[in-house]
């Protein structure tokens, strides 16, 4: 480790300082789906909880290649998804056969704690914030823990703060040279419990959302039209809903973001805060979901749908009819994942305990990819469904046309923008 001596009235003070390099490792992205990379969420929040002391450097290696020669005090390795671990435990390894530590921490890493333990000098599960201090002052002392586990004890939610997004190589993020949105929170945690979600064992079943002025305070932080609120659903609570998107609306901003409460004062209200853009799980073809789809186009938002097969009740003629529901709701995207029992849900238990899971090669659960024994057909069956899903939906029109609406009207504004501000 560095040591940096600072002479104040003739005493000096000694500050740790350590070289810390954070990596994300690259993952195999879904099958069909247009190739582009967003800025990662998960290390950006991290780099917060690092004090300024520490030189922090980071590379996500989806965008850019890993400096293995590199001379650093500490490796940490934050993990979103189950198919990035393979490429996470290789990078560890590495490091780890040259003397460097590696601490592992995300998502994944609490999906995988026991098999990451095997690759890391320390492996951290739960949030991160007023606790990596902690973790540092261990490593300097030599008496780093081979666990920390805080899954069930959350921060208090104030204390989460901007992200700290310097780190991050901005021109690697984009789409045919449009930039691409950045990724910000607004609460934690979520009061459902859906059957493929991990958020159960995460500790994240409460609904904590942050402080109104925190989160305009990031938004207001960051150099970029375009923002993806990555919370798990902001359909949860109305009032709260309401005042967010009121405290968003004088920001100027095109908003993505997973579902938003199907009530008439919430879509005004998510409209006029510039709500861009809806990711929108399709589970059946019902005038619930026809209605859900309709109000949100009303309102100018265009739609995603979250179109997952390979539930027990599907056969192939289900799945044809909801491709062509689909296409006669005029859903503006679509993104089709076969279901993928990630451990720690209650989808894992179910197919482990009934014996279906096909394989375990954690690489390959990248949702495209049948790794279950389906109930109305065979695995292959399956496979061929989901590339018929795809080639039927964009049959008429390519995902880079339909890409391409979708994106029109962000363009044209910054263009505005851009012309009024120069």
């Amino acid at each position: 480790m560095r040591t940096d001596a600072i002479a104040r009235a003739g005493v000096s003070i000694y500050k740790p300082c350590m070289k810390i390099r954070l990596i994300y490792p690259k993952w195999p992205k879904l099958p069909n789906q247009r190739e582009f990379h967003l800025p990662p969420h998960g290390p950006v929040v991290f780099a917060a909880t690092i004090p300024d002391e520490h030189e922090l450097r980071f590379t996500d290696e989806n965008v850019e290649e890993i400096d293995f020669g590199e001379s650093v005090d500490v490796v940490f390795i934050s993990m979103m998804l189950t198919c990035q671990a393979p490429r996470g435990w290789e990078i560890a390894d590495e490091f780890r056969g040259r003397g460097i530590p590696v601490i592992f921490g995300g998502i994944s890493t609490a999906l995988h704690p026991d098999e990451t333990a095997q690759h890391a000098d320390s492996v951290f599960m739960g949030e991160a914030e007023g606790r990596t201090t902690k973790v540092l002052a261990d490593l300097e002392a030599g008496k780093l823990r081979k666990v920390y586990n805080y899954l069930n004890d959350p921060v208090p939610i104030e204390t989460v703060g901007t992200a700290r997004r310097s780190i991050l190589n901005r021109e690697k993020y984009n789409y045919r040279g449009l930039q691409m949105p950045d990724l910000v929170h607004a609460s934690r945690g979520c009061k459902f419990n859906c059957y493929p979600c991990c958020v159960r064992y995460l500790g994240g079943r409460s609904f904590r959302p942050r402080p109104i002025d925190k989160v305009v305070q990031e938004v207001k932080s960051i150099p970029n039209s375009k923002l993806f609120f990555v919370d798990n659903s902001l359909a949860q609570d109305k009032e709260w809903e309401l005042e967010l998107f009121a405290a968003l609306a004088p920001l100027d901003r095109h908003i993505i973001s997973h579902p938003v409460e199907d009530d008439d004062d919430v879509l005004e209200a998510a409209a006029k805060a510039g709500q861009w853009w809806v990711y929108q799980a399709v589970f059946d073809t019902s005038d619930f979901i026809r209605k859900r789809i309709r109000r949100l186009k009303e309102h100018g938002i265009f739609v995603e749908g979250t179109i997952l097969l390979g539930l027990d009740e599907h056969d192939e003629d289900y799945i044809k009819r909801l491709v062509d529901f689909l296409l006669e709701i005029e859903m503006d995207l679509a993104e089709f994942t076969v279901i993928t029992p990630f451990p720690h849900t209650k989808a894992f238990d179910d197919y482990e305990s009934q014996g279906r899971i096909l394989h375990k090669d954690w690489k390959r659960y990248t949702a495209g990819e049948v790794i279950v024994q389906p109930a109305k057909m065979s695995a292959d069956k399956l496979q061929e469904m989901y590339q018929y899903a795809w080639d039927t939906f964009y049959a008429d029109e390519s995902q880079s046309v339909k890409m391409a609406r979708v994106l029109l009207p962000t363009v044209k504004a910054d263009r505005e923008r851009a012309a009024i501000s120069g």
